[in-house]
């Protein structure tokens, strides 16, 4: 009789009759059955490991893929990873949503980024943007500036109004930037008002905008806000909630996509971890 079945009856029967008596009726030897029992209370190594890496899944809400999980669980092989998620629908939650822009340029500064999205040090090259916030009792709008350096959020406003006052705010929290300084952004008509180009000057920033209906001339702002939204507002199903818990939601991200949340291209390291420790 196999020893999981012998347990099971042992455990139901031993509130009536000895265990030694069960145990003779079932022809298996008292020991045997201790033994079994011993066996069995015990947590294997790989419940201990899938245990962690659950753990992992659950501790992120679910918003890393296997390959993320892997990186942060030390040890184990990326495709016992993958089949671990994969038995107990620990995998990915998070998908992409996509929106188009549109817009009316005005006085538009040359596209001296070209894509070219990689940075020697931090603060050389900025991009920014706006995104809707359409889940509050109001409209609300997020304006974010990203160092394309590391990928961290330098600076957000989140407002009811996408003004040039707006993006101003955005722009004048800024840290003492390095000479050459570039800044990105669509052809918005707030970016290319006279007061944005004025202040832009002032700091000693160059301008940069993408081509006309051109997103992936801005991409590294415009991932930034679709995770964003997938990875909290998507992910958790919130379509309709307070204008102060969505800046909750938005806040609280930032501060866990600067700080906590890796990414692949920088070594399996946060933001800031990153920008930390190049600069020791």
């Amino acid at each position: 009789m196999a020893p999981k079945l012998v347990i099971q009856l042992v455990e139901e029967l031993k509130g009536v009759m000895a265990v030694g008596e069960i145990c003779r009726h079932l022809g298996v030897g008292c020991s045997s059955y201790y033994r079994w029992r011993k066996n069995a209370e015990q947590i294997t190594q790989k419940e201990v490991r899938d245990q962690q890496i659950g753990d992992l899944c659950k501790q992120h809400k679910f918003r890393y893929g296997y390959r993320k999980i892997a990186a942060l669980f030390t040890g184990v092989c990326m495709k016992t990873v993958q089949r671990v998620m994969q038995k107990y629908g620990w995998q990915c939650r998070v998908k992409v949503k996509k929106r188009k822009r549109t817009g009316q340029p005005a006085f538009v500064a040359a596209n001296l980024l070209a894509r070219d999205f990689s940075a020697s040090k931090p603060l050389e090259k900025l991009v920014t943007d706006i995104t809707y916030l359409p889940y509050g009792q109001s409209m609300m709008y997020l304006s974010s500036i990203l160092d394309v350096y590391n990928g961290e959020i330098v600076t957000q406003t989140i407002g009811f109004k996408q003004d040039t006052d707006f993006v101003l705010d955005t722009l004048n929290q800024l840290p003492e930037l390095p000479e050459g300084c570039i800044l990105h952004s669509d052809q918005g008509s707030v970016y290319t008002s006279y007061a944005y180009q004025k202040a832009v000057k002032e700091k000693g920033i160059i301008m940069s905008m993408s081509r006309k209906g051109t997103p992936a001339d801005n991409s590294p702002i415009e991932t930034f806000h679709s995770t964003l939204k997938t990875e909290t507002f998507y992910l958790d199903g919130i379509y309709r909630t307070t204008n102060a818990r969505v800046i909750q939601i938005v806040e609280e991200f930032i501060t866990y996509y600067n700080n906590i949340r890796i990414q692949t291209k920088l070594n399996n390291q946060s933001p800031v971890q990153y920008r930390q420790l190049v600069a020791k």
